[in-house]
């Protein structure tokens, strides 16, 4: 049995993690353990990161289940966006329902937030091709076929219908994006159609 880590991994200053950011997320199953994923998961996982989206105003372009961690990457989307605070928020519910089963995520997440050049809209997708290879580099789906992998999506809050990998694929994405930060999340009516 491994021991649990008990220090905390370094972080920027909160600022870092605000408003517009966008920020690489790495969660690990504690002690690497598998056999926690399945589809009845997959959805609780998607239920819950909804409900943190639409509080903390924050989208998931994109996110990977793997059998012993998860990748989510997440873009701010209003003045009012406090990443760290939805990572606290996500991480206590989505332990809350692994724990029902046996499992639960380490103590922290580990992070990357996205430098200026890394948030130029190639380096943002080459960033996601990155997440979903995940599955193609461990072997769970073969090479080039990581479009589908059944645990890997995009969720874009009020947009159910965004397929990251479809025919449109990231002109959708960022054109949600775009409309989710001017509405602030639809908190705002979309000043671009005010009369």
């Amino acid at each position: 049995m491994f021991p649990r880590r008990s220090e905390r991994l370094k972080r920027l200053p909160p600022e870092f993690y605000q408003r517009e950011a966008w920020v690489h997320w790495v969660l690990t199953i504690d002690r690497r353990r598998t056999g926690w994923l399945d589809a009845k998961l997959h959805c609780r996982f998607r239920e819950l990161l909804t409900h943190s989206a639409f509080r903390y105003q924050f989208a998931c372009p994109i996110y990977t289940l793997m059998p012993d961690h998860l990748h989510l990457l997440w873009a701010g989307l209003s003045a009012s966006t406090r990443q760290l605070l939805a990572m606290k928020h996500f991480h206590k519910n989505i332990n809350a329902s692994l724990r029902r089963i046996g499992f639960e995520f380490q103590l922290q997440a580990y992070d990357h937030v996205l430098r200026e050049e890394e948030r130029e809209r190639s380096a943002v997708e080459t960033t996601a091709e990155y997440i979903a290879r995940n599955a193609e580099r461990e072997g769970l789906v073969q090479s080039d076929a990581f479009a589908t992998y059944p645990y890997t999506g995009c969720l874009l809050p009020g947009a159910p219908q965004v397929r990251l990998f479809g025919e449109q694929g990231w002109d959708e994405v960022w054109r949600t994006l775009s409309f989710l930060r001017r509405t602030e999340c639809y908190r705002l009516p979309d000043p671009k159609y005010n009369a």
